[in-house]
């Protein structure tokens, strides 16, 4: 979690300008208090930079430098635009806008539209990809889901980039840019879907920008009057600014230079969106007067952890790499590393799941946990695994807190509450303090204190309410004279900011959507060539993002950190995979390679293998990662064929199903009831959701082979030997067109 929302505390706020400055370190302090001419903050991962810049943006407001609605402060999600709002409400900044891009940009649109053009701003297209399917079929282009996805993203870059349709084939060539297909026919579906928009009389969101650029440009006017309103910009992130985000700074700006950018080239990751960190490096040379400051003390990650990120870098090429930042950990020793090899990736989602689980015995909180993987089609089997362990978790990139539906319910409620005159509410009788009139208010919607078994849906919005009652007792605690009327206020401005509180429960998320965030332990997984780095990534630089990409990772974790990786996909497949290569030098029994491998951190002893994922056979098939494959495992085995067309599966779905998504079932649609039924039966009984018994594509898999023994059923996967020896007669018996024999006490099961 990111630090704001780490803490679900009230802080006071400072009585005074200076008392903003208290608690920063100083650089931090250097960057609070350079108020004048532009600044460039280069500051590493963990080392502060949000508290460095929103006590600047506090500092200059409380001593009278700044007026709060003449700043804008930019940056690139609206979870850190929210951020940046709770933190200066918290340090008595109210009223600075802090927003994304394209928020602040379409806001100056939507107010300004029917000035600089006329009429009402064509609205926002809501599904861009089904437009351009729409102009691919009208170039009688057929596109499958992953090639609408590349020329989707070729559109975007383009647009950012400033490049029209019938420019894009050599600019990719100037760009260096791995084109997915053919660059004359992206062009022309290009631009049919810029037409298709126009006829339509809808814009998209690129188009947010480059519209803002082009009334800024067209009218002086217009420009002139955003720039008397805002005089101070700061941009965090800068590493990740497109060429046309710069461009709209400049026309923001003017010939004015009160300017602060924060930023860290180490960690650009997004450069196929076209971000790119040169605006970054290069700001000196615009700015030959800028202040520049270096935040290299590591506050979030044990000196391990920090030394295994500098590691990593210490092997990077590149412009990026020139300015690298090596971090300094300023917290206690902690455990060292663990890096895990496993025969196939549910053996490593079980191995994982059950570390979450011992973590999670020893105390540490779930919330406080998370599992970090390249792409989100690695999610579903860590989303099994720790089902099948009884651990909640939630996927980063679902929808926004205060966007949840029990909580837009639950503030509703708690508004009602408040209404009441009183203590005449019967729905607060008997509640004694502020927490217990919140618990009474949800308890009618049959919310409890204790938590409902298993995970899914139940549990998420058990999850959501529980995070409110407790947002409630730290309110209490630091306002004792606080009312119900007091939290819907605090809740509705936290509301505005995107201030979540913390929701209980594992993170599962891509490497990219974790960007920003930390945790106490995290797993990196699925760290195999192909995967990390992606096979896509060709050319140095692709390859050296993949890298920035695997640093980011590492420095999300504050104290424990596993990294592992499968030989094969799936069970009984060839364990072929390697290793990835950013991996050498630093795992045990690794070739050092690259610039400065000489000095790794596996050369010096300071990475270890992890003592919980080696010695135990039963721990999902993990080894050291330094051991010998000879064994069962290394055995070749045929990889996984499509039963219909024989072409190789790779999607994970396809392999449970042994047939490409494409290729007709032989489903037996009564059985597919059946077990459909029974999986409910079984989830009632055990309190779960029902895809803790099996998820759908495993009972889909099911009802197309119809085994007959337990080896035909232990064959399909999502059917390991635990759930064999709890589901697999019942399942047997079905196939057979039997039922399956009552067996009381399920209830009570010790594997509940």
């Amino acid at each position: 979690m990111t630090a704001a929302t780490h803490s679900s505390l009230f802080p006071q706020v400072p009585e005074t300008a200076d008392a903003v400055l208290d608690g920063l370190d100083p650089e931090q302090r250097a960057v609070a208090t350079a108020l004048g001419g532009p600044v460039c903050v280069l500051a590493g991962a963990g080392t502060g930079k949000t508290r460095a810049i929103t006590h600047r943006i506090a500092y200059g407001v409380r001593s009278g430098v700044f007026q709060p609605t003449s700043v804008l402060a930019v940056t690139f999600t609206n979870r850190a635009a929210g951020e940046m709002r709770g933190r200066l409400r918290q340090l008595g900044a109210a009223g600075v806008q802090a927003r994304t891009f394209h928020s602040a940009a379409l806001r100056q649109l939507q107010y300004f539209w029917p000035k600089a053009v006329g009429g009402e701003l064509p609205r926002l297209a809501e599904r861009k990809v089904q437009i351009v399917a729409e102009a691919a079929a009208r170039c009688r282009i057929r596109l499958d889901r992953n090639e609408l996805r590349d020329v989707t993203s070729e559109i975007e870059w383009s647009k950012v980039t400033q490049t029209v349709p019938e420019d894009y084939p050599a600019a990719i060539v100037k760009a260096g840019r791995d084109a997915p297909r053919d660059p004359a026919e992206t062009a022309k579906i290009y631009g049919i879907y810029e037409q298709l928009k126009r006829e339509r009389g809808v814009i998209d969101f690129e188009d947010v920008l480059l519209l803002t650029v082009a009334v800024l440009q067209d009218r002086q006017d217009i420009a002139e009057t955003v720039r008397r309103q805002y005089q101070h910009f700061v941009v965090d992130e800068y590493q990740d600014v497109s060429p046309l985000q710069q461009r709209l700074l400049d026309l923001w700006l003017g010939d004015r230079d009160s300017l602060c950018v924060v930023g860290d080239a180490s960690q650009t990751i997004y450069s196929f969106t076209g971000a790119t960190p040169d605006h970054l490096l290069n700001f000196r040379s615009r700015h030959p007067r800028a202040t520049v400051v270096r935040l290299v003390r590591d506050y979030r990650s044990t000196p391990q952890v920090v030394h295994l990120a500098n590691g990593l870098l210490a092997q990077a090429r590149g412009k990026a790499a020139e300015h690298r930042l090596e971090l300094v950990s300023q917290r206690e020793r902690g455990p060292e590393p663990a890096f895990a090899e496993y025969a196939d990736e549910p053996a490593e989602a079980e191995g994982v799941a059950r570390r979450v689980r011992d973590l999670i015995a020893s105390g540490v909180p779930a919330s406080e946990i998370a599992v970090l993987y390249r792409i989100n089609a690695q999610s579903e089997v860590y989303e099994q695994a720790l089902a099948d362990v009884g651990v909640p978790y939630q996927l980063r990139g679902a929808e926004r807190f205060f966007e949840r539906p029990e909580v837009r319910e639950a503030q509703i409620l708690l508004r009602g509450a408040a209404r009441a005159d009183g203590g005449t509410d019967p729905q607060l009788a008997g509640a004694e303090d502020l927490p217990d009139q919140v618990r009474a208010v949800f308890s009618t919607r049959g919310w409890t204190a204790e938590p409902p078994a298993g995970s899914g849906a139940v549990r998420d919005r058990w999850e959501s309410l529980a995070a409110l009652v407790r947002l409630a007792e730290d309110f209490a605690a630091a306002r004792p004279d606080a009312g119900l009327a007091d939290l819907v206020t605090e809740l509705q401005e936290r509301t505005e900011a995107q201030h979540a509180p913390t929701v209980e429960g594992v993170t599962l998320a891509s490497l990219h959507a974790a960007k920003g965030l930390e945790w106490d332990a995290v797993f990196l997984v699925g760290l195999t060539e192909g995967m990390m780095p992606i096979t896509y990534a060709k050319t140095d630089e692709q390859l050296e993002e993949e890298r920035r990409l695997l640093y980011v990772g590492v420095t999300r974790a504050r104290r424990h950190l596993t990294l592992s990786w499968a030989l094969s996909r799936a069970p009984g497949g060839r364990p072929s995979r390697r290793p990835s290569r950013f991996l050498n030098g630093l795992r045990p029994g690794s070739p050092a390679s690259g610039p400065g491998a000489t000095g790794s951190s596996a050369a010096r002893g300071h990475v270890s293998f992890g003592s919980g994922f080696g010695a135990d056979p039963g721990d999902g098939g993990a080894r050291p990662a330094a051991g010998p494959r000879g064994g069962a495992s290394s055995r070749a085995r045929r990889p996984a064929r499509c039963r219909v067309c024989g072409r190789t599966l790779t999607d994970a779905g396809e392999i449970k199903l042994l047939r490409c998504e494409d290729c007709p079932s032989d489903l037996d649609e009564g059985l597919h009831e059946r077990l459909r039924d029974w999986r409910a039966d079984q989830a009632r009984r055990l309190g779960q959701p029902a895809f803790c018994v099996f998820t759908d594509k495993t009972l889909l898999a099911i009802a197309e082979a119809v085994p007959e023994t337990e080896g035909e059923l232990a064959a399909i996967s999502g059917v390991g030997a635990r759930k064999l020896g709890r589901f697999g007669a019942d399942v047997l018996a079905l196939c057979a067109g039997r039922e399956p024999e009552r067996r009381e006490g399920l209830e009570n099961s010790p594997e509940k």
